[in-house]
């Protein structure tokens, strides 16, 4: 009787846990403001980046708008990581400012025109 009472809590405990593992997911979208990006190496910088992001889906960086689209899975990750990740490519995302050592790194085009960056204009 002892081991019937233990395999009945064991599989009643195998079956709370199971079903406290099955939260719902959901594909989430957040449209973040990306200020600094400025141009095609930006745009492509930070997709490349992003898609090795645990939980993110898919990325679009509008570079015209200075706007990031970001679809994640909110049981892998959460917007603050999400910027948290464009800001370790070097980038401002919304409220969280650009990694320095990432930021270093990028090619003068893609640094704020402060900094001596920026799409060089074209003498006619």
């Amino acid at each position: 009787m002892r081991i019937v009472k233990l395999v009945m809590l064991f599989l009643l405990a195998s079956v709370s846990v199971a079903m406290a593992q099955q939260k719902k997911k959901a594909l989430l979208t957040a449209k973040i403001s990306t200020p600094t990006v400025q141009c095609e190496s930006c745009k492509n910088r930070i997709e490349r980046y992003m898609s090795q992001e645990e939980g993110v889906e898919s990325v679009k960086v509008d570079y015209k708008k200075h706007v990031t689209t970001v679809k994640y899975w909110d049981d892998r990750t959460n917007i603050e990581n999400v910027k948290t990740g464009i800001a370790n490519a070097g980038y401002d995302a919304d409220n969280v400012t650009a990694n320095p050592e990432s930021y270093a790194k990028l090619p003068k085009c893609c640094k704020k025109p402060e900094d001596g960056g920026g799409m060089e204009k074209k003498k006619h």
